[in-house]
């Protein structure tokens, strides 16, 4: 049977199943809390970074925390719900509802803003990615660094973007014709006051939220402005959903507000980024003595970046660490009446160790939870935390002593009894480099569906002796297909599959040869790779039911593509087209 003929169709099909948080209009200033952090993560040899450039809604000369709207998020909002976004609609405020239907009757009313609806909608649908979350962070991502409008221009050059928010850059003449048409700087206005009371509802519970946390970890507020923590609020957005990105020194959330509440949890996982990280990066070096620990976690389920970096791994054990030693456990804690009486002391005292004893074991939990997960330090912070607790001393003056004074072996002995979970969860923040390189810039290359280019960085990388090959196999593995080269797609999966450690990557190397195998009527062989991508402890959902599916059927090719078959056409004269040349790797 030929096998080159068909691969345009082939992997357009193949790839649509595979995957890979504003100029503010409205601004609440709020308690700032972070302490002077002159040094960050440093790397003497090599030449420093350029400087780097903020997202639009950040104000050099404003607050360093704030709470705030955005109206070319709204716009970039709008646009999603217009084009099938109805994730979380039915537990949205009635604002959104509202708006969909002004936007609605907009374009009914007009034929031009009807044909820019569906030119932006068929982008939208042609860019859309597997992992709903993912589909949602590459427009919040893009909306962060657009002007406000009219002119929804990038405040940074294009190069200078998230990479995520880079492969839908093209969105942007489309999305200006669209919001001209609906006029939808008239529907912002019309909405202004309930975006501006959802701002004044929050700021009393995000202040004391702030307060509560700076109190625990004994640091005062600081008016230093160089770090940034800004909270934007856009109720068109899933409530179930909390989109945390840090941008180099600035670490923006954006939350959907439902009855003036918000996830307060995850905004607050993301501040304890804010007060931690600068300790910790600042300390980068002296990690390098934890690195040991890196091994006991191959075979967690955790994002690659926790089993790469240890400073990543140290501060989320400790911040996680931080909330269990802070949760609510639902269990109140029993006071001694202040008139006791001496006879009644011991039966007192009983009720208080057992409501004491209550909120420890639901604190353990957490922590036993964190620890099959992978962050197998969250058990020796917990530790620490409770002796700081009872000290005058703050954690930029007790993180020191935490660090240096940590036993590493016993560290690696107790993360090597772990039965880790089979599935993890991701971190609601995600680190966004805005300048890519190497095989992050070919990840982008091949999003963008430049086969040729992100084949020239992973080869250029292979050459250089990347400290990531199995990665680098994995995206010539992508360019491979999209050139229509199906032998060579099959040698670098399987090169990846020898010297990557990245469960990831592991588990979708073996969903795509059983692909392959099944266009080649191998289905035994294509069974035996479905079956070992469940093996592989990738934990996420889209990977399982990608392997599930092809247990219960056969990979097959989309009926115009056999007849392209039968019809002698012997080789793809292109890249992929549609979704495909945008599609991701899963990552």
């Amino acid at each position: 049977m030929p096998l080159r003929l068909n691969l345009r169709l082939f992997l357009a099909f193949f790839c649509l199943t595979c995957v890979s948080i504003v100029g503010a209009q409205q601004s609440a200033n709020l308690p700032s809390a972070h302490p002077p952090a002159k040094n960050q993560k440093q790397q003497p040899e090599m030449p420093p970074p350029p400087p780097e450039k903020p997202p639009a809604l950040v104000d050099p000369a404003g607050p360093t925390v704030s709470l705030q709207t955005s109206e070319a998020l709204f716009d970039v909002a709008v646009a999603l719900n217009a084009c099938g976004y109805d994730n979380g609609l039915s537990e949205s405020d009635p604002v959104r509802m509202h708006v969909r239907d002004q936007v609605n009757q907009a374009a009914q009313q007009s034929e031009k803003a009807r044909e820019a609806r569906d030119k932006l909608c068929l982008f939208i649908n042609q860019h859309r990615l597997a992992d709903a979350s993912r589909d949602l962070a590459q427009y919040v991502s893009l909306a962060l660094y657009l002007t406000p409008p009219p002119a929804l221009a990038l405040s940074v050059d294009e190069e200078d973007l998230p990479p995520d928010a880079n492969g839908i850059v093209e969105i942007l003449p489309l999305l200006h014709s669209f919001a001209d048409a609906i006029q939808l700087h008239l529907i912002w206005l019309a909405n202004r006051a309930e975006y501006d009371e959802e701002v004044a509802r929050l700021h009393n519970p995000l202040t004391q939220m702030i307060v509560s946390t700076n109190t625990y970890l004994k640091m005062p507020a600081s008016t230093y402005s160089g770090i940034r923590f800004l909270v934007v609020l856009e109720p068109l957005l899933s409530p179930a959903q909390t989109n945390a990105r840090v941008y180099g020194p600035d670490y923006v959330v954006v939350t959907s507000p439902v009855n003036g509440t918000i996830h307060m949890q995850e905004v607050r996982h993301t501040y304890l980024h804010y007060m931690i990280e600068p300790l910790l990066y600042s300390r980068a070096s002296s990690l390098d003595r934890l690195l040991p620990i890196l091994k006991t976690v191959r075979d967690a389920p955790l994002d690659f970046q926790y089993r790469a970096d240890i400073v990543s791994l140290v501060i989320e054990c400790l911040i996680r660490a931080v909330e269990a030693r802070t949760m609510d456990t639902g269990v109140q804690e029993y006071k001694i009446p202040a008139d006791v009486r001496r006879s009644d002391l011991e039966r007192e005292t009983q009720k208080r160790n057992a409501s004491l004893q209550k909120i420890a074991a639901i604190r353990q939990q957490a922590v036993n939870r964190d620890m099959t997960a992978g962050f197998v330090l969250t058990q020796y912070f917990y530790d620490q935390l409770i002796a700081f607790e009872h000290t005058p001393e703050s954690l930029s003056e007790a993180i020191g002593p935490m660090v240096y004074g940590m036993d590493v072996d016993q560290q690696v002995h107790r993360a090597r009894d772990i039965d880790f979970a089979e599935e993890g969860s991701s971190d609601v923040i995600s680190h966004a480099s805005r300048r890519p390189h190497g095989l992050d810039l070919a990840e982008i290359k091949l999003h963008q569906g430049d086969a040729a280019g992100a084949e020239q960085l992973a080869e250029q990388a292979l050459k250089d002796h990347t400290p990531d090959p199995g990665r680098a196999n994995y995206i010539l593995a992508l360019t491979s297909l999209m050139q229509g080269h199906m032998d060579a797609a099959e040698k670098s999966f399987n090169e990846t599959i020898r010297l990557s450690k990245d469960p990831r990557l592991l588990a979708w190397s073996h969903i795509y040869l059983g692909r392959i195998h099944d266009v080649r009527d191998e289905r035994d062989q294509a069974l035996v790779e479905y079956q070992t991508a469940l093996t592989v402890r990738d934990g996420q959902p889209d990977t399982k039911a990608a392997a599930e599916k092809g247990l219960k059927q056969p990979f097959a090719l989309p009926k115009r593509a056999q007849q392209d078959d039968n019809d002698g056409n012997d080789a793809p004269s292109s890249t992929p087209s549609g979704s495909a040349e945008k599609a991701q790797p899963p990552r």
